[in-house]
């Protein structure tokens, strides 16, 4: 459970029920669509793959938080078949390493709240709960790479601790 301002909902492991849910979060986000995160039918297939990667590598995890306080179901519960509405997803990856003598990082990639629930205190509990899992999995270091334009999104991870400590890169290889 995470423990926000609002009241408390449920951070548990993606199921493929989820992916639509996930998929409208990626889109909901203008920099995410602008790279073709639109949520387009005919890139259902492309979702449905990297997901079961995704799934199938015990290094990963893609997790959403649900409204477990009834809003979507009667009771508030939630058996994990995505009755209950997804509200933010990250993916969290534990990349070992030699380098920091031999020290494993905790990646955190694509944390998306949806639009009508920021500013609710619930991206701050999920990097709270992602630091927590890593301190107690013995995994030293957490770090992520935030878009340049997100200007608020670093005023916000400066917030909780994270320290811009690096220039990231990246290179398009065309692929066929």
């Amino acid at each position: 459970m995470l423990q926000l301002p609002i009241g408390s909902m449920r951070l548990r492991r993606a199921t493929i029920g989820d992916l639509s849910a996930i998929i409208d979060l990626l889109a909901d986000d203008p920099i995410s669509a602008a790279r073709g995160d639109s949520a387009d039918a005919s890139d259902r297939e492309a979702y449905e793959a990297a997901f079961a990667a995704i799934d199938s590598d015990p290094a990963q995890r893609l997790l959403v938080v649900v409204d477990s306080e009834g809003v979507g179901s009667a009771d508030g519960s939630d058996d994990g078949d995505g009755a209950d509405p997804v509200v933010a997803t990250m993916q969290l990856t534990v990349i070992p390493g030699l380098a920091r003598r031999g020290a494993s990082r905790l990646q955190i990639e694509a944390v998306r709240v949806s639009s009508s629930r920021r500013n609710r205190g619930i991206g701050a509990a999920m990097m709270r709960w992602a630091i927590e899992d890593a301190r107690v999995s013995g995994v030293p270091l957490v770090q992520l790479t935030s878009d340049a334009a997100r200007v608020d999104a670093h005023r916000f991870y400066e917030r909780l601790g994270f320290e811009a400590s690096h220039v990231g890169f990246k290179y398009r290889v065309v692929t066929s």
